[in-house]
């Protein structure tokens, strides 16, 4: 089991920044990559970014490419989200999440239901 703990949402002004992170811990080493979902009020969860836990390759929606980064610690098992240039429709409940096994097939990363656990959720709020 791997349990997921994320940090780090809140309220900010558009054009501001945040950085989410996402502690893990149990059997971490089973993990073979981290992701960051979002879902709005009313809304299906999104992909928003994923990272390969050994190689760090990373993959992030284009909705967010060149605004928000992936990246891990290894040595301290979490994964953050940094956040810049925020728009009021990055507002959403975030969702972090982990994937056990090596994938099958491509685009694997942006489907919720290749990951195995999930955390709780932190909120993000962008005011216009």
């Amino acid at each position: 089991q791997v349990q997921l703990v994320e940090s780090g949402g809140g309220a900010v002004q558009a054009g501001g920044s945040l950085r989410l992170s996402c502690a893990a811990s149990g059997r971490t080493i089973m993990s073979y990559a981290m992701a960051w979902f979002r879902q709005a009020p009313g809304k299906e969860r999104n992909f928003v970014a994923a990272i390969r836990w050994n190689s760090g390759i990373t993959y992030h929606a284009d909705s967010v490419k060149g605004r928000f980064t992936i990246s891990r610690d290894n040595a301290k098992n979490t994964v953050y989200l940094q956040m810049n240039s925020l728009r009021p429709e990055d507002t959403a409940v975030y969702y972090c999440a982990c994937k056990a096994n090596v994938p099958i097939g491509s685009s694997w990363y942006s489907r919720d239901s290749s990951y195995n656990y999930w955390g709780q959720g932190t909120q993000v709020t962008v005011s216009s």
